[in-house]
């Protein structure tokens, strides 16, 4: 079922009647929302040679409503043939658009443009066209959840406060929807665990009816829960005797739960059986119900709305405006804990189809931007801020299907690597970003001031590291929170070594008392050694291992050993061929300083060594 349908009886058309009594009947049927028979009916009028431009228009928009992109693109094609009206040029760059014609879609939004100069999604076009329609650094990383199943459609997902997930499927209803031939939407719900997977998932049968039921919007306390509902299942709706057609519309009703079932409690004053209302949103303290409707008073096809939830009933309807709905399709609103405002649209500009936007402190409407918008559908937008994921759904690899989104932060590094000693700007130094696993996340060379941008996900500890030839490296812990900007300068210290013709002089490789692993200032000076055995591939090196002079001989050597050991393979765990280093230990029997048994422990501390042979150069 598609979403748009949802929608199908929101959708009005100027209605141009005919003289046949063939095109006559399709357009009644167009009327009704009756999409799939009025296409059938506009093909045979078609087939007999009686169509005309009226007649591809509306199977145009029949394709369009239903979102059958590709045929809805060829009819519009025939429409534009002659001159038509603005709206069908926006339309028709629109399916363009989804189908990945981005010069031919602009080619359509120039003639549109020309003849509604002053329609807000003209302005707004020529504003966004050379901007990547994304006003912000933030991004996220985009997963395909586990819920949806291949043979339906699922969208709309909610995460509550209480890890139960909500969200719409076409999953078990085979009740066909006559406007559309889908089948109905019903709401189910899981648990979200934390580890993200999904597990317990249900029907909300005590909710559920056999016309469309859903979306929904869950109080904090998760007791109170709002659902979009077809008033067919409640027996109103108005006859169109022509057609001997029941046309019903979307209402919003209010359930609590109650001892652990929903329970309905009203249908909301709001609702009409001359428009609809639905997908709704409630804002955090549960004030303000938001709302996406074709009430009169309007701006287009579908706007988003707000009612106040005062303690003995509702606020009157208030329409949120151009800054918001355009005379396209504004459906889907989301309010976030921070008062962020998320809907998805067809008349702001996007990369095709639906896509969504954000709205922050009432200022003008921000496309996310990719990878959550895509050429499709991409819509119905959510946020937990308690495990930081957002969801939403698209249509991108062929049904709706439920996404989880991530949030990324961006990272302005302004960074200058300079010698030392002199003070001199250093070129090509690595620069990573490491993350809590000690994976490289990112990765970029300086030039003379180091610059880059990089986004990575919120809230996480990371480390700054810098690696240059012949230098020390440089390491740094980050903590990344929303947008940061890092101006770090950097003084990397040249490496202190020197390699006689038979041996590398480091600072000595020094080991605590009865130990044989590795010290901090121990790595140090072997992170000098792997530096000089990458910039010398065919060297090869003997390590020494040394004990002082306590305990006796067999464990010193024993002791000595495991040094050994435990430097070489310090080395060869940074990258180093293992061909290329090898060690022994030799306990007390060539101490540095000659002096058993009366040694100090300034003595010992100095006896306690490794030492680096070059076997080859």
């Amino acid at each position: 079922m598609k979403k748009y349908l949802l929608f199908s009886l929101i959708l009005v058309s100027k209605l141009v009647f005919s003289q046949s009594n063939s095109i006559k009947k399709a357009d009644q049927l167009f009327a009704s929302y009756q999409y799939v028979d009025a296409i059938n009916s506009y093909l045979k009028i078609i087939e007999n040679k009686q169509d005309n431009p009226h007649v591809y228009n509306n199977l145009a928009d029949c394709y369009y409503y239903i979102y059958n992109i590709t045929e809805a693109a060829k009819w519009y094609e025939k429409v534009v043939e002659n001159n038509s009206e603005s709206e069908v040029y926006f339309r028709y760059a629109q399916v363009l658009k989804s189908l990945g014609k981005n010069a031919e879609s602009n080619e359509q939004m120039l003639k549109f443009t020309t003849l509604a100069p002053n329609d807000v999604r003209s302005k707004e076009y020529f504003q966004n066209q050379e901007s990547a329609f994304t006003n912000t650094k933030i991004n996220y990383k985009i997963e395909k959840t586990s819920l949806s199943e291949a043979n339906s459609n699922d969208y709309a997902g909610l995460l509550a406060t209480d890890n139960q997930f909500y969200w719409v499927s076409t999953r078990k209803n085979g009740k066909l929807d006559k406007w559309s031939n889908a089948p109905y939407i019903d709401m189910f719900k899981a648990t979200r665990n934390l580890d993200g997977s999904f597990s317990n998932i249900e029907e909300i049968k005590e909710l559920n009816s056999n016309y469309h039921d859903g979306p929904v919007t869950i109080s904090e306390d998760g007791n109170t829960m709002y659902f979009a509902r077809d008033s067919h299942s409640i027996n109103l709706y108005n006859k169109d005797k022509s057609n001997n057609a029941k046309i019903g519309q979307l209402g919003i009703y209010k359930a609590k739960k109650i001892n652990g079932k929903w329970e309905i409690i009203e249908g909301l004053p709001i609702n009409n059986v001359s428009y609809s209302v639905t997908h709704p949103a409630l804002s955090k303290d549960g004030k303000t119900l938001y709302f996406a409707s074709n009430m009169p008073g309007g701006i287009g096809e579908s706007d988003i709305w707000k009612i106040a939830v005062l303690e003995n009933g509702y606020g009157a309807p208030v329409n949120l405006g151009n800054k918001i709905n355009t005379p396209s399709r504004e459906v889907f609103p989301f309010i976030s804990s921070e008062n962020e405002l998320y809907f998805s649209s067809t008349g702001w500009s996007g990369f095709g189809g639906l896509d969504i936007f954000k709205v922050e402190n009432n200022s003008y409407s921000i496309n996310i931007g990719k990878p959550i918008n895509s050429e499709k559908d991409d819509f119905s937008f959510t946020f937990n801020s308690m495990v930081n994921k957002g969801f939403f759904a698209s249509n991108r690899n062929g049904n709706d299907a439920i996404y989880e989104a991530t949030p990324l932060c961006g990272i302005e590094m302004h960074i200058l690597v300079t010698d030392a000693k002199t003070n001199k700007a250093i070129e090509n130094a690595q620069i990573n970003i490491l993350d809590e696993n000690n994976v490289i996340v990112f990765s970029t060379t300086t030039n003379a001031s180091g610059n880059g941008f990089q986004n990575l996900e919120c809230d996480k500890s990371y480390a700054l590291q810098i690696i240059a030839k012949n230098y020390e490296n440089f390491s740094l812990p980050i903590a990344i929170s929303n947008i940061n900007k890092i101006e770090i300068p950097v003084k990397l210290n040249p490496i202190d070594i020197l390699v006689t013709d038979k041996e590398v002089l480091l600072g000595d490789v020094y080991f605590e008392f009865n130990k044989s692993n590795i010290t901090p200032l121990g790595a140090t000076q072997l992170d000098k050694l792997v530096k000089l055995l990458n910039s010398n591939p065919t060297m090869i090196i003997f390590v020494k291992s040394h004990t002082d002079s306590s305990g006796n001989l067999n464990y010193n050597l024993k002791l000595s050993e495991e040094r050994a050991q435990a430097t070489v393979q310090y080395v060869i765990s940074k990258g180093i061929n293992k061909n290329r280093i090898y060690g022994k230990g030799y306990g007390f029997s060539e101490p540095k300083i000659k002096c058993n048994p009366n040694c100090t422990e300034e003595e010992n501390s100095i006896n306690r060594r490794s030492e680096f042979i070059i076997i080859k150069k």
